[in-house]
């Protein structure tokens, strides 16, 4: 039986109205373990505080610090007070994997935590010899893997293919939906504006292409609307994500941000001449995210800026590629005029990705699991107390989230009544919010 098997602990930090209700795509990366893992899951919401001795007697097999756990790191005196506890995971012996994301930025701050907890693995989505810019001075015996930013679940696969069904028409030529990145995270960040602007121009030499391409804030589209508008779609724009600048400390991205305010009107090029001149390029950090994944998913033609994508996508096989100055976009829209090639590519895409079952996040736990877990697992004694022990952790942390949840939507909006008011509603809930807090172990102090 799974709680037979020794846990694996998975940190994260997840709080507030800025978090929550978590967007699919991250609550699928975050509980990917407690859906897939053949290891009973404690999950620990480092949120509410952290303390290792509650744990330390377990026969834990791995310690999991989820993107979630790191990426509060972009508030850095938040973070170092947040993770301060973490540093008692330094008695732990056994695999202590970090999945970073956003590893351009505040990266200083990440590998010296990395480096006080003694961790072991690395997923990062940076290639090699990126990886060994960002974590050799602090992690030089750790392995660095590779994972993607996110992967496929199931069940979001399931939904997709019964929209597919009600949507049998695609009305939409090229569509595109994409966040104006800001200029510190160099030329590669831009690409994600520059395609939308790029096609646009090009929209009056192609009366007949129905496009639909938008950066604005007012069209973003998350969820399972995004997957309908996919659906709708022959063919979509895109780029690796990423960046090309390294911001070990953050001061370029704090630098850019107070000169593009007094200079709003900057062209590119003058953000990086006076912000920082000759570091573009000292990253490469360039990867697949999660959005290409589920273009191949609703079987929508991919029109990508040339790249690697961790070596999922293959240039003219699973994208028809556009050169990163542009020079052939008027020649990959004409391609869209050959309805048949534009179908053979994005089959060609739904097979690698979503046929092959190599990029769901049961196939990426398991493969976690083979590589790392399942060695230190071997070591473990699981007692019949230890399989209470972990039952009532599990059960600790459920109570937890539910408060989470629930402290993000009905109390934080109205933190003044919360707080002091005494109406009996309120009454009643700080009195649940203590009850709660005494049995999971929760510091509940607004920081």
């Amino acid at each position: 039986m799974k709680t037979q098997l020794p846990p694996i602990l998975v940190l994260y930090h997840c709080r507030g109205v800025a978090q929550l209700p978590l967007r699919a795509a991250i609550e699928d990366h975050l509980f990917a373990w407690q859906r897939h893992s053949r290891y009973p899951a404690i999950y620990h919401n480092i949120a509410f505080g952290f303390d290792w001795a509650a744990y330390e007697r377990l026969p834990i097999a791995a310690v999991l610090l989820d993107t979630l756990a790191l990426n509060i790191r972009w508030s850095p005196e938040y973070f170092e007070r947040k993770t301060a506890p973490l540093a008692a995971l330094a008695r732990f012996t056994g695999p202590k994997i970090a999945m970073p994301q956003d590893e351009f930025v505040h990266t200083d701050g990440l590998g010296a935590l990395l480096a006080r907890i003694g961790c072991t693995h690395v997923l990062s989505a940076a290639g090699p010899e990126d990886a060994r810019k960002i974590y050799g001075p602090f992690l030089p015996d750790a392995h660095i893997g590779n994972k993607l930013t996110g992967y496929l679940e199931t069940a979001t696969l399931d939904r997709i293919e019964a929209m597919a069904r009600a949507q049998p028409v695609r009305d939409i030529d090229v569509g595109y939906r994409a966040w104006h990145a800001e200029a510190w995270l160099g030329e590669h960040g831009v690409l994600k504006a520059r395609i939308a602007q790029e096609a646009d121009a090009l929209a009056p030499a192609f009366p007949k292409l129905r496009m639909d391409v938008s950066i604005a804030e007012t069209d973003v589209l998350t969820s399972d609307d995004w997957y309908r508008f996919l659906l709708r779609c022959r063919a979509t724009l895109g780029v690796e994500g990423g960046a090309s600048v390294l911001d070990r400390d953050g001061s370029i991205c704090a630098r850019t941000r107070a000169w593009v305010s007094a200079h709003p009107q900057a062209s590119f090029e003058q953000v990086r001449d006076a912000c920082f001149p000759g570091q573009d390029g000292s990253l490469s950090l360039f990867a697949i995210g999660p959005r290409h994944l589920e273009a191949c998913a609703t079987r929508t033609c991919q029109l990508l800026v040339e790249g690697q994508y961790q070596g999922v996508l293959r240039a003219g096989q699973d994208y028809l590629p556009i050169r990163r100055d542009f020079s052939n976009l008027p020649e990959v829209l004409r391609a869209l005029d050959d309805d048949a090639l534009v179908r053979r590519v994005a089959e060609s895409a739904w097979q690698r990705v979503v046929g092959s079952g190599r990029y769901t996040y049961e196939g990426f736990v398991r493969d976690v699991e083979r590589s790392v877990i399942d060695p230190a697992a071997a070591r473990c004694q699981v007692s019949p107390s230890d399989v209470a022990a972990v039952r009532q952790a599990i059960a600790r942390h459920a109570a937890s989230w539910r408060f989470a949840r629930h402290e993000a939507v009905a109390l934080l909006p109205h933190r003044e009544q919360y707080e002091g008011s005494r109406r009996l509603r309120w009454i009643k809930e700080r009195w649940r919010a203590a009850r709660v807090a005494a049995y999971a172990g929760l510091d509940l102090n607004l920081d």
